[in-house]
Protein backbone atom coordinates (compact mmCIF):
# COMPACT_ATOMS: atom_id res chain seq x y z
CA UNK A 1 0.00 0.00 0.00
CA UNK A 2 1.58 3.34 -0.82
CA UNK A 3 1.94 5.81 1.69
CA UNK A 4 -0.06 9.10 1.19
CA UNK A 5 0.57 12.50 2.11
CA UNK A 6 -0.63 14.49 4.83
CA UNK A 7 -2.69 17.42 3.10
CA UNK A 8 -2.02 19.21 6.58
CA UNK A 9 1.32 19.31 5.86
CA UNK A 10 1.36 22.47 3.30
CA UNK A 11 -0.85 24.76 5.12
CA UNK A 12 1.03 28.61 4.70
CA UNK A 13 2.58 29.71 7.60
CA UNK A 14 3.63 33.20 8.75
CA UNK A 15 6.56 34.52 6.24
CA UNK A 16 9.28 36.73 7.00
CA UNK A 17 12.31 38.20 4.64
CA UNK A 18 16.11 38.63 5.33
CA UNK A 19 18.54 40.70 3.00
CA UNK A 20 21.80 38.99 2.90
CA UNK A 21 25.09 40.87 1.77
CA UNK A 22 24.75 39.67 -1.68
CA UNK A 23 21.71 41.61 -1.95
CA UNK A 24 19.43 38.27 -2.26
CA UNK A 25 16.20 38.37 -0.28
CA UNK A 26 15.58 35.08 1.33
CA UNK A 27 12.46 34.07 2.61
CA UNK A 28 12.08 31.94 5.60
CA UNK A 29 9.96 30.95 8.60
CA UNK A 30 10.85 30.88 11.79
CA UNK A 31 9.15 29.11 14.71
CA UNK A 32 10.09 27.81 18.24
CA UNK A 33 12.93 28.37 20.46
CA UNK A 34 16.93 26.85 21.41
CA UNK A 35 19.36 25.18 19.05
CA UNK A 36 18.84 26.22 15.52
CA UNK A 37 17.25 23.85 12.59
CA UNK A 38 17.78 25.13 9.14
CA UNK A 39 16.00 23.24 6.64
CA UNK A 40 16.41 23.07 3.08
CA UNK A 41 14.10 22.49 0.22
CA UNK A 42 15.00 20.39 -3.22
CA UNK A 43 13.32 20.91 -6.32
CA UNK A 44 9.77 22.41 -7.17
CA UNK A 45 9.58 23.06 -3.46
CA UNK A 46 10.37 26.40 -1.29
CA UNK A 47 9.87 27.04 2.71
CA UNK A 48 6.50 25.39 2.81
CA UNK A 49 7.93 21.88 1.98
CA UNK A 50 8.86 21.71 5.81
CA UNK A 51 5.85 22.76 7.51
CA UNK A 52 4.89 19.02 9.05
CA UNK A 53 8.47 19.47 10.25
CA UNK A 54 9.00 22.79 11.50
CA UNK A 55 5.42 23.08 13.02
CA UNK A 56 6.21 19.38 15.44
CA UNK A 57 10.04 20.16 16.09
CA UNK A 58 9.25 23.70 17.14
CA UNK A 59 8.92 22.26 20.64
CA UNK A 60 12.19 21.45 21.03
CA UNK A 61 14.05 23.62 18.29
CA UNK A 62 14.29 27.61 16.86
CA UNK A 63 13.19 25.58 13.24
CA UNK A 64 14.09 28.12 10.47
CA UNK A 65 12.99 26.86 6.80
CA UNK A 66 14.14 29.11 3.45
CA UNK A 67 13.12 29.61 0.14
CA UNK A 68 16.33 29.20 -1.65
CA UNK A 69 16.36 32.13 -4.79
CA UNK A 70 14.57 31.51 -7.64
CA UNK A 71 11.99 29.77 -5.42
CA UNK A 72 8.44 30.89 -4.34
CA UNK A 73 8.47 33.53 -3.34
CA UNK A 74 10.87 35.92 -5.26
CA UNK A 75 12.13 39.34 -5.68
CA UNK A 76 14.00 41.02 -8.79
CA UNK A 77 17.46 40.33 -6.54
CA UNK A 78 16.39 37.14 -6.57
CA UNK A 79 15.71 36.58 -10.18
CA UNK A 80 18.76 38.39 -11.33
CA UNK A 81 20.80 36.01 -9.36
CA UNK A 82 22.91 33.18 -11.01
CA UNK A 83 20.68 30.01 -10.33
CA UNK A 84 23.35 26.83 -9.43
CA UNK A 85 24.09 24.75 -6.84
CA UNK A 86 27.06 27.13 -5.94
CA UNK A 87 25.07 29.77 -5.43
CA UNK A 88 22.36 28.31 -2.98
CA UNK A 89 25.64 27.21 -1.33
CA UNK A 90 27.08 30.65 -0.99
CA UNK A 91 23.93 32.38 0.20
CA UNK A 92 22.47 29.59 2.88
CA UNK A 93 25.86 30.11 4.36
CA UNK A 94 25.63 34.47 4.13
CA UNK A 95 22.17 33.51 5.49
CA UNK A 96 23.37 31.50 8.94
CA UNK A 97 26.28 33.98 9.20
CA UNK A 98 23.96 37.15 9.07
CA UNK A 99 21.84 35.45 11.25
CA UNK A 100 23.86 34.68 13.78
CA UNK A 101 22.43 31.15 13.52
CA UNK A 102 25.90 28.84 13.49
CA UNK A 103 26.48 26.60 14.19
CA UNK A 104 23.46 24.71 13.34
CA UNK A 105 21.60 21.11 12.45
CA UNK A 106 21.18 21.22 8.95
CA UNK A 107 18.64 19.34 7.32
CA UNK A 108 18.14 18.84 3.27
CA UNK A 109 16.22 16.88 1.11
CA UNK A 110 16.96 15.67 -2.59
CA UNK A 111 19.00 18.68 -4.35
CA UNK A 112 18.23 20.58 -1.23
CA UNK A 113 20.50 17.77 0.52
CA UNK A 114 23.77 18.41 -2.10
CA UNK A 115 23.21 22.10 -1.33
CA UNK A 116 23.50 21.39 2.73
CA UNK A 117 26.42 18.43 2.16
CA UNK A 118 28.97 21.19 0.17
CA UNK A 119 27.58 23.84 2.62
CA UNK A 120 29.25 21.17 5.43
CA UNK A 121 31.84 20.99 3.34
CA UNK A 122 32.66 24.41 2.72
CA UNK A 123 31.85 26.00 5.59
CA UNK A 124 32.00 23.57 8.80
CA UNK A 125 32.11 26.41 11.04
CA UNK A 126 28.33 27.11 10.72
CA UNK A 127 27.23 23.36 11.43
CA UNK A 128 26.81 21.57 14.17
CA UNK A 129 24.95 18.33 12.52
CA UNK A 130 23.96 17.03 9.02
CA UNK A 131 20.99 15.05 8.00
CA UNK A 132 21.00 14.54 4.14
CA UNK A 133 17.56 12.38 3.10
CA UNK A 134 17.51 10.90 -0.05
CA UNK A 135 20.26 13.80 -1.61
CA UNK A 136 20.52 14.25 -4.96
CA UNK A 137 23.37 14.18 -7.28
CA UNK A 138 25.28 11.89 -8.89
CA UNK A 139 27.51 8.95 -7.28
CA UNK A 140 31.30 8.31 -8.08
CA UNK A 141 32.35 4.72 -6.75
CA UNK A 142 36.02 4.45 -6.88
CA UNK A 143 37.80 2.60 -10.34
CA UNK A 144 34.10 3.31 -12.19
CA UNK A 145 33.96 5.87 -14.75
CA UNK A 146 33.01 9.31 -14.42
CA UNK A 147 29.80 9.78 -12.43
CA UNK A 148 26.79 10.48 -14.65
CA UNK A 149 23.32 10.14 -13.84
CA UNK A 150 21.63 7.30 -15.58
CA UNK A 151 20.19 8.04 -19.70
CA UNK A 152 16.75 7.22 -18.37
CA UNK A 153 17.12 10.29 -16.14
CA UNK A 154 18.49 12.56 -18.56
CA UNK A 155 15.73 11.62 -21.13
CA UNK A 156 12.85 12.21 -17.89
CA UNK A 157 14.90 15.49 -17.12
CA UNK A 158 14.74 16.40 -21.05
CA UNK A 159 11.15 15.74 -22.16
CA UNK A 160 10.41 17.37 -18.85
CA UNK A 161 12.13 20.59 -19.43
CA UNK A 162 10.46 20.06 -23.02
CA UNK A 163 6.66 20.48 -21.81
CA UNK A 164 7.37 22.73 -19.31
CA UNK A 165 8.44 25.51 -21.27
CA UNK A 166 6.17 24.56 -23.98
CA UNK A 167 3.26 25.19 -21.59
CA UNK A 168 2.35 21.95 -20.90
CA UNK A 169 3.62 22.20 -17.37
CA UNK A 170 0.88 19.96 -15.43
CA UNK A 171 2.25 17.28 -17.67
CA UNK A 172 6.14 17.89 -16.89
CA UNK A 173 4.95 18.09 -13.17
CA UNK A 174 3.55 14.89 -13.24
CA UNK A 175 6.27 13.35 -15.53
CA UNK A 176 9.01 14.83 -12.78
CA UNK A 177 7.28 13.82 -9.58
CA UNK A 178 6.60 10.54 -10.63
CA UNK A 179 10.18 9.91 -11.69
CA UNK A 180 11.68 11.07 -8.69
CA UNK A 181 9.11 8.79 -6.27
CA UNK A 182 6.81 6.08 -7.77
CA UNK A 183 4.17 6.34 -10.69
CA UNK A 184 0.55 7.95 -9.13
CA UNK A 185 2.29 10.51 -6.71
CA UNK A 186 1.52 13.28 -8.42
CA UNK A 187 -2.05 12.29 -8.97
CA UNK A 188 -2.51 11.53 -4.65
CA UNK A 189 -0.63 14.80 -4.00
CA UNK A 190 -2.57 17.00 -1.87
CA UNK A 191 -3.66 20.27 -3.81
CA UNK A 192 -1.20 22.49 -1.07
CA UNK A 193 1.81 20.47 -2.89
CA UNK A 194 0.55 20.78 -6.68
CA UNK A 195 0.17 24.62 -5.86
CA UNK A 196 4.04 24.78 -4.46
CA UNK A 197 4.86 22.99 -7.59
CA UNK A 198 3.53 24.89 -9.92
CA UNK A 199 4.67 27.78 -8.26
CA UNK A 200 7.99 26.67 -8.65
CA UNK A 201 7.86 24.89 -12.17
CA UNK A 202 10.20 27.34 -14.06
CA UNK A 203 13.18 26.47 -11.89
CA UNK A 204 13.13 23.08 -13.28
CA UNK A 205 15.12 23.67 -16.53
CA UNK A 206 17.29 25.92 -14.79
CA UNK A 207 18.47 23.16 -12.84
CA UNK A 208 18.64 20.53 -15.44
CA UNK A 209 21.01 22.92 -17.52
CA UNK A 210 23.03 23.00 -13.69
CA UNK A 211 24.14 19.66 -12.73
CA UNK A 212 24.90 18.70 -9.51
CA UNK A 213 28.64 17.24 -8.09
CA UNK A 214 29.38 14.41 -7.71
CA UNK A 215 29.42 12.32 -4.09
CA UNK A 216 32.50 11.01 -3.89
CA UNK A 217 34.70 8.98 -1.04
CA UNK A 218 37.04 11.90 -0.70
CA UNK A 219 34.28 14.53 -0.68
CA UNK A 220 32.32 12.84 1.72
CA UNK A 221 35.52 12.59 3.80
CA UNK A 222 36.10 16.18 4.04
CA UNK A 223 32.61 16.57 6.22
CA UNK A 224 33.45 16.54 9.71
CA UNK A 225 30.39 17.24 11.61
CA UNK A 226 27.79 14.24 12.88
CA UNK A 227 25.76 12.94 9.86
CA UNK A 228 22.33 11.23 9.59
CA UNK A 229 21.00 9.69 6.34
CA UNK A 230 17.71 9.23 5.72
CA UNK A 231 16.21 7.04 2.85
CA UNK A 232 12.81 6.25 1.63
CA UNK A 233 12.36 2.47 1.90
CA UNK A 234 10.49 2.95 -1.95
CA UNK A 235 13.14 5.80 -2.63
CA UNK A 236 14.29 5.08 -6.25
CA UNK A 237 17.73 3.00 -6.25
CA UNK A 238 19.66 5.96 -6.89
CA UNK A 239 19.16 7.70 -3.68
CA UNK A 240 19.30 4.36 -1.85
CA UNK A 241 22.60 3.73 -3.25
CA UNK A 242 23.58 7.07 -2.66
CA UNK A 243 22.85 6.64 1.25
CA UNK A 244 24.53 3.56 1.26
CA UNK A 245 27.63 4.50 0.05
CA UNK A 246 27.79 7.94 2.06
CA UNK A 247 27.07 6.02 5.23
CA UNK A 248 29.72 3.74 4.38
CA UNK A 249 32.53 7.23 3.21
CA UNK A 250 31.32 9.69 5.80
CA UNK A 251 33.29 9.80 9.62
CA UNK A 252 30.21 10.06 12.23
CA UNK A 253 27.48 8.66 9.67
CA UNK A 254 24.07 6.80 10.90
CA UNK A 255 21.74 5.53 8.46
CA UNK A 256 18.01 5.38 8.84
CA UNK A 257 14.99 4.03 6.76
CA UNK A 258 11.51 5.47 6.17
CA UNK A 259 9.42 1.95 6.28
CA UNK A 260 7.10 2.12 3.14
CA UNK A 261 7.57 5.59 2.18
CA UNK A 262 9.05 6.77 -1.02
CA UNK A 263 10.97 10.13 -1.91
CA UNK A 264 9.10 12.36 -0.53
CA UNK A 265 9.53 10.49 3.23
CA UNK A 266 8.95 13.56 5.59
CA UNK A 267 5.58 14.26 3.69
CA UNK A 268 4.11 10.68 3.73
CA UNK A 269 5.56 9.75 7.50
CA UNK A 270 6.41 12.98 8.81
CA UNK A 271 5.81 11.60 12.60
CA UNK A 272 8.56 9.10 11.75
CA UNK A 273 10.95 11.71 9.99
CA UNK A 274 10.41 14.11 12.87
CA UNK A 275 11.46 11.50 15.58
CA UNK A 276 14.11 10.62 13.61
CA UNK A 277 15.87 14.48 13.35
CA UNK A 278 14.68 15.15 17.24
CA UNK A 279 16.41 12.08 18.41
CA UNK A 280 19.84 12.56 16.33
CA UNK A 281 19.84 16.67 17.01
CA UNK A 282 19.41 16.09 20.76
CA UNK A 283 21.90 13.22 20.99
Amino acid sequence: MNARINPSVFVTRELCFARIPSGVCIPYVASGSGEPLVFVHGSLCDYRYWNSQTRSLSAHFLCISISLSHYWPVDDASIQAEFGWKTHVAELAEFISAMDLGPVHLVGHSRGGCVAFQLAREYPHLVKTLTLADPGGPLQIDGEPAAVLPPAVHAVRAKVAELIENGATEAGLELFVDSVSMPGVWRRSPSGFRTMAFDNASTLPKQFRDPLPAYTRAAAAEVGCRTLLIEGERSPRMYRHTVGALAEWMRDADKQTVAGASHGMNAASPAVFNQMIQDFAAA
